[in-house]
């Protein structure tokens, strides 16, 4: 089955250039040119990833994107910002909106495609379906489900990785790119800092049940996850 992909531009002919190119990706693009036909669309045909355009008649593309996030049909799509932003505040704002990857315009169709795999891949990964559990943390791959000391923890599909790879790899300390390879993939077009915004999405997470410690950064080298 092809995967859907939600394009939200408001521009004709830049959606129609879109379109096209993740039609010939070999995907299925859907259109929307606003945040209402966005999820008008998305509460009919529910998409597998979302390009979405940061500059939006009315609600901007930063604003949208957290609205995915904070709403429980739309958390776990991965979304991908379009912007003519190329400033490093900028990225990180798309990033730490709820965008799991971030590209500035203009950019080759080849780029975008790649990077739409890549994530599409990230998302839907083989994962050992055993449950492990570490510090009062339980996380079952197969459920998509992760509790602190019996409580539920809302997790988007980044930090769900994230976390299973630090629990499944304690006391080890890993830098950046370790982590992007380990848990974003070699073939990723992203950069280290994302490592950064996704360790704090996932502590903020952790942080209501206590247990945010959990993820400790060494200074100088990295991240770990430590129960000592």
């Amino acid at each position: 089955m092809k995967a859907k992909i939600l394009i939200v531009e408001d521009e004709p002919a830049i959606q129609e250039l879109l379109a096209f190119n993740v039609m010939q990706a070999g995907f299925q693009p859907l259109r929307a040119e606003d945040a209402d036909s966005a999820w008008q669309q998305i509460r009919s045909n529910v998409p597998d990833l979302i390009l979405l355009d940061w500059m939006l008649p009315n609600t901007s593309g930063v604003v949208l994107a957290k609205q995915f996030r904070a709403d429980a049909h739309t958390r776990e799509i991965p979304i991908i910002m379009l912007t003519a932003r190329g400033d490093e505040r900028d990225k990180i704002l798309g990033l730490e909106s709820g965008a799991d990857d971030y590209i500035t315009k203009p950019f080759s169709p080849r780029e975008l495609m790649a990077r739409i795999r890549a994530v599409l891949r990230r998302h839907m990964p083989a994962m050992p379906e055993e449950t492990v559990a570490a510090g009062g943390l339980e996380l079952s791959p197969a459920a998509h489900r992760v509790t602190a000391k019996g409580s539920s923890v809302e997790l988007g599909p980044t930090e769900f990785r994230l976390l299973h790879f630090f629990m499944t790899h304690a006391e080890r300390v890993y830098n950046r790119a370790q982590l992007l390879d380990q848990v974003w993939g070699t073939q990723v077009f992203v950069e280290e800092r994302t490592v950064d915004v996704h360790i704090r999405r996932l502590r903020a997470a952790l942080e209501p049940s206590g247990m945010d410690g959990l993820i400790q950064t060494v200074r100088g080298s990295g991240y770990r996850f430590s129960t000592r």
